[in-house]
């Protein structure tokens, strides 16, 4: 009876451990999570209306900065159009229209397949800066949320 109560003693400390490792790991993995998307959030659309009541989007990267703003829109509908067509045609890279200011300031627009810009950048300090730039519209509007604050 001794030997069967030790054997049990050991499965029972064996089965404890292992639901406690689990349990912190699970813990541990959450927090990990939480903390990458509290750090990595996803871009997001921000629609707003202007001072003469057209409504307009800017798409902001995770870090806040906005690297796409739109052209102004006489109806709401007509610029979630919009943010829809800059889901769509930002993953085609013929679609980047890539430009050079006057003043040398590389910069791009998002051009629809019909070939209306429906997105400009803002002026980038060099071309790599510019080419960031296009990358970062390409990995957020697919999957930006939509904040309304028009």
């Amino acid at each position: 009876m001794e030997e069967f109560s030790k054997v049990l003693s050991a499965f029972l400390f064996t089965v404890v451990s292992y639901y406690l490792l689990c349990m912190i790991s699970i813990f541990l993995i959450k927090n990990l999570v939480l903390v990458q998307l509290k750090h990595n959030p996803m871009g997001k659309f921000e629609i707003k209306k202007d001072k003469s009541g057209q409504f307009r989007f800017n798409l902001k990267a995770n870090n806040g900065q906005v690297i796409l703003s739109s052209e102004a829109y006489t109806t709401k509908p007509a610029c979630e159009n919009g943010i829809a067509s800059v889901r769509t045609n930002s993953q085609d890279d013929n679609r980047f229209d890539k430009k050079t200011a006057k003043d040398g300031s590389p910069y791009f627009n998002l051009k629809a397949s019909n070939g209306q810009v429906i997105g400009a950048s803002e002026m980038y300090s060099s071309v790599s800066a510019m080419e960031n730039g296009v990358a970062s519209v390409k990995s957020n509007a697919p999957d930006a949320s939509v904040e309304d604050n028009s």
